[in-house]
């Protein structure tokens, strides 16, 4: 209900996924007296995958989150999260206000047993596939412990939406010589050495070999993670403005981009947000998906799909037994090396 281009636009991306038999049963969630026309003209209405749940109140972009979770108890936010909260729901997908979302999942399902704060992970391409970015913003002040866990929540995901069986894992720091970064990264790089028995780490990164194919998921805190996803956005942004610009400056050049539209077609659908759909709030107990409020139904389509994925391979369970096996190999003495002369 609270997406930029309506629930008709949702409607319709339920339409495009429930052709495929390997979906799961969906439930919309918003207000009954809307939605039902919508799936009477998708041809939808009656459908065995697909039931409504009952919202009567939207919590709006321009609503605080925490008073509007008080305020608007029958809000598809909060309806959504208990879907997930009593187990009716395997995944909730909202492209509603963020911070709603966030507060209202955590503070409802509470935290995955071994974890302290959630985190936002984000799929970006990168030379030849794409890479998890966690965390993406939910945490700006983190400790290492906080890190520690955004790994393995981060290479659980990749497994899932990458598919990939033993995700590269890299923490961004200012320099991958022992030592190099602050308090945090170096505390949190020794940790991490330390668990390898539970996640692929293969060491600290820097700002240059993120969009390299060097590794499957970038950890870092919410801070520093904001700003990379706002920064790769905005340049590709520029980078297409620039494209097209310099493309139509003369008669020869747009002959030449015609003759490349194959190449640019590509570009473009590398580039293009809508292909996962959404970032995934990582860490509470339960499965939650945060889409883009301007989601077009091409990409409500993509978070349906990794919300299945999400489901049929079980990631949450895996994940709370990568943590519980990470806590406690941190929590075990280290052994010291013995100098023998």
């Amino acid at each position: 209900m609270g997406g930029d281009l309506g629930p008709a636009e949702v409607v319709e991306a339920v339409k495009l996924t429930l052709t495929d038999k390997v979906i799961d049963p969906i439930v919309l969630v918003g207000d009954q007296a809307m939605l039902e026309p919508l799936l009477v003209q998708a041809g939808l209405k009656g459908h065995p995958k697909l039931s409504v749940v009952h919202a009567s109140e939207v919590i709006t972009m321009a609503d605080k989150p925490l008073q509007a979770l008080k305020r608007k108890k029958d809000s598809s936010i909060v309806r959504a999260i208990e879907l997930v909260k009593t187990g009716q729901a395997g995944v909730a997908i909202s492209c509603g206000n963020t911070g709603a979302l966030m507060a209202g999942s955590t503070l409802r399902l509470g935290m995955m047993t071994g974890v302290v704060r959630p985190a936002l992970a984000a799929v970006i391409p990168r030379a030849e596939g794409y890479f998890i970015l966690i965390d993406a913003g939910a945490n700006p002040e983190s400790k290492p412990e906080h890190l520690i866990h955004n790994a393995i929540l981060g290479a659980n995901y990749a497994k899932v939406i990458l598919g990939v069986a033993h995700p590269r894992v890299g923490l961004i720091t200012i320099g991958t010589e022992e030592g190099k970064g602050n308090a945090l990264v170096t505390e949190t790089h020794e940790q991490l050495k330390r668990i390898t028995p539970v996640i692929n780490y293969v060491g600290p990164i820097e700002g240059f070999q993120v969009f390299r194919n060097n590794v499957d998921v970038v950890v870092c805190d919410g801070f520093v993670g904001n700003i990379l996803l706002k920064t790769w956005e905005s340049l590709a942004k520029f980078i297409t403005s620039l494209l097209k610009e310099e493309l139509q400056a003369n008669p020869l050049r747009m002959g030449g981009a015609l003759l490349a539209k194959g190449a640019f077609d590509v570009l473009k659908a590398r580039m293009n947000p809508d292909r996962y759909g959404a970032a995934s709030l990582l860490g509470v107990r339960g499965n939650i998906l945060k889409a883009h409020g301007s989601s077009s139904r091409h990409a409500w389509a993509s978070a349906i799909y990794a919300a299945n994925k999400i489901i049929q391979q079980d990631m949450y369970h895996h994940t709370e037994q990568d943590i519980a096996h990470a806590n406690a190999l941190l929590s075990a003495p280290s052994v010291a090396a013995l100098a023998v002369t």
